[in-house]
């Protein structure tokens, strides 16, 4: 079914109907460096509205377009050498201005660098920084019949989502994308001021900068040009055995829930059923290790919420787990949601027919996220409740999103890479989306009223415990950060990074010594 990226998975749309976004061209290696584009240029417009978020449009002095390590190396020196703030787009999926700052003065677009190859000298996959979910995942697919565990928006670039942990569909199955991980190719500049690219792998002399890229967020310690993947353990001396295999088929299913019958219990019950199966069903070699079911609480104005199924069609007895699962989420629910089977299709087909779609008007928007370890108390489902049933907020696309995660995820110590949540067994991210810019105070007050109700526990903040394990990078959030929101006594960045974050410190600091690469969460040197 589509459904909205603005809303980040808003919406009810009919069951069934496809959508595929064409993917970019690959461009070539080792051209000279891009022009400079200004204002008066006619490119761009068009580069500086790339963002899917338009609360935040840069006004950068100029723009460049990358379509080699090569350019970005000199693209990053001229910017140094004027004192120029940098900021690096690929995909524009950034929840915040990281991006379109008003302070960012030079532009570098990565999104004609999306090539997708072998190479032999690393055994690894190369990706160009700029690659499209899309283009990566038909790649592989189509080139070898493998893929990454990575996210169900295929417009999502790889240059963000990558470097931050990634996560998607079968990460339950083959973990987080950077336990993929190889390497990366990184425009660094050093104390001096010069820009040079290094390759950095977990088996080279720079693996501390391979690890600041497993979780530890773009933006931080350099521009990333591509990124080497290669699955942990494997050899690497035959492409098809280098990465997960992909599935040849999905069995997929939904679940309609109508907001005009839905009462508190019958909510509390709905969202406790859906904690309670991923609880139980949350190791590696379980049955249901292919099993992905977002469940989607759009706020009451939309009429219905949803719970999106998929899962292996090769799974032992697929059409039975299937039918279990489905079981155990209207067990107790009265009036029970309406099932339908969508049936079994193509793995890369359905994948794009689930995807969630691209908007070319994008809108406004507000995400808040956390990870659960288990299922929240029945007072923090009920807060879920009061604010999708707020009378006094319409906001149809605004939603609260469940995630199934962990698994395969949870086998990998934390300090192993930078993306340290390896105890959990789901992801929750609050949305609120809306179109006109006098609305802002409107639906941003309702996305901070929600979250502080769900947390008001812990200070208004996901703060590690029995139940939480902080949030994740890759939906930034800059109230974190904000005393205003955040009246816990724990810092942003040991939300985002547990432990992890004095290693980032000492890493950013050798590799980034002049901070030239930072954002209002970027992570900071020691001291």
């Amino acid at each position: 079914m589509p459904v909205s990226r603005r809303g980040l998975l808003a919406g009810t749309a009919v069951a069934g109907a496809a959508l595929a976004i064409p993917g970019t061209a690959s461009a070539a290696v080792g051209t000279a460096a891009g022009d400079t584009i200004r204002p008066d240029d006619a490119r761009y417009q068009d580069l500086v509205l790339r963002g899917q978020n338009r609360r935040f449009v840069a006004t950068p002095d100029y723009a460049r377009v990358i379509r080699s390590t090569e350019d970005a190396v000199a693209a990053v020196q001229e910017a140094v050498r004027s004192g120029k703030r940098i900021a690096v787009r690929g995909g524009g999926h950034c929840f915040e201005d990281f991006v379109d700052s008003g302070d960012v003065e030079v532009l570098l677009d990565m999104s004609t660098y999306d090539a997708v190859t072998w190479d032999p000298q690393y055994r690894a996959f190369s990706i160009g920084a700029g690659a499209m979910l899309e283009t990566v995942y038909k790649d592989l697919f189509y080139g070898w019949g493998v893929t990454v565990p990575g996210g169900g928006c295929l417009s999502v670039g790889v240059g963000g989502h990558f470097a931050g942990g990634g996560y998607g569909p079968l990460s339950r199955k083959y973990g987080s994308v950077v336990d993929h991980l190889y390497g990366v190719e990184i425009v660094v500049v050093d104390a001096r001021g010069r820009a040079r690219s290094v390759v950095a792998t977990r088996d080279n002399a720079h693996r501390d900068l391979w690890w600041a890229h497993t979780g530890g967020g773009g933006g931080n310690f350099g521009v990333v040009t591509r990124y080497l993947m290669r699955t942990a353990g494997a050899s690497g001396r035959a492409p098809a055995d280098s990465l997960p295999k992909a599935p040849a088929a999905l069995r997929s299913s939904l679940l309609l829930y109508d907001w005009k019958t839905m009462t508190p219990a019958g909510f509390l019950r709905t969202v406790r059923n859906w904690f309670t199966f991923f609880e139980q069903h949350n190791t590696a070699d379980s049955p249901y290790a292919t099993l992905y079911a977002p469940c989607i609480l759009t706020h009451s104005s939309a009429g219905q919420f949803l719970l999106s199924t998929q899962i292996d069609a090769a799974a032992p007895d697929a059409a039975g787990l299937m039918n279990a699962f489905n079981a155990a989420m209207v067990a107790g629910v009265d009036p029970k949601p309406q099932v339908i089977d969508v049936g079994e299709g193509a793995f890369l087909h359905t994948t794009m027919e689930r995807s969630i779609a691209e908007t070319p008007s994008p809108g406004r928007g507000k995400y808040k996220a956390g990870y659960l370890k288990k299922g929240y108390t029945d007072e923090q489902i009920l807060a879920m409740y009061r604010g999708l049933t707020d009378a006094t907020y319409s906001g149809p696309e605004s939603s609260v999103l469940l995630i199934p995660y962990g698994g395969k995820v949870n086998t990998v110590p934390s300090g192993a890479t930078a993306a340290a949540q390896r105890d959990v067994v789901a992801k929750m991210v609050l949305s609120a989306s809306w179109s006109a810019a006098a609305d802002d105070d409107k639906h941003i007050g309702w996305a901070r009223k929600v979250y502080a109700d769900i947390y008001r526990g812990t200070g208004g903040v996901p703060v590690p415990n029995a139940i939480n394990a902080g949030s994740y990078i890759n939906y930034p959030d800059v109230d974190l950060a904000d005393p205003a929101y955040n009246t816990s006594v724990v810092p942003w960045h040991d939300l985002y990074y547990l432990g992890n974050y004095p290693r980032l410190q000492q890493i950013k600091a050798k590799w980034d010594p002049r901070n030239v690469f930072q954002h209002k969460l970027s992570i900071q040197p020691p001291g």
